[in-house]
């Protein structure tokens, strides 16, 4: 098969991995809302690549968000588990401590 049927193939692999990121995404509940983070939107711009690489800005609920640390962590880990992740960059954006937790969160 030539160039032209490899790329439909890898569309969808792309595709169905950001479809698994998403649905473990929502295995992450805030408990202040008992909603998971995709529901709530705290998830913006997911891309996932053909060879692994997932990324995204994860927006807490609040600039002062108490929790924004033991969300991201369980974000992190849950996408980093998804099978056919190989490596993952989340920024996050609209947090009074934003720069720490994105430095934090680097591997």
């Amino acid at each position: 098969m030539g160039k032209s049927g490899k790329l439909p193939q890898k569309l969808n692999e792309m595709n169905e991995l950001k479809d698994k990121v998403i649905e473990n995404l929502r295995s992450v509940v805030d408990p202040g809302t008992t909603l998971d983070v995709v529901r709530m939107g705290l998830i913006k711009d997911l891309q996932v690549t053909s060879d692994g690489k997932a990324s995204f800005e994860f927006h807490p609920s609040s600039p002062t968000c108490p929790l924004v640390f033991s969300l991201a962590l369980d974000i992190q880990k849950v996408v980093k588990n998804t099978d056919g992740i190989k490596d993952l960059s989340i920024t996050v954006v609209g947090h009074q401590m934003a720069g720490e937790l994105n430095e934090f969160l680097k591997d």
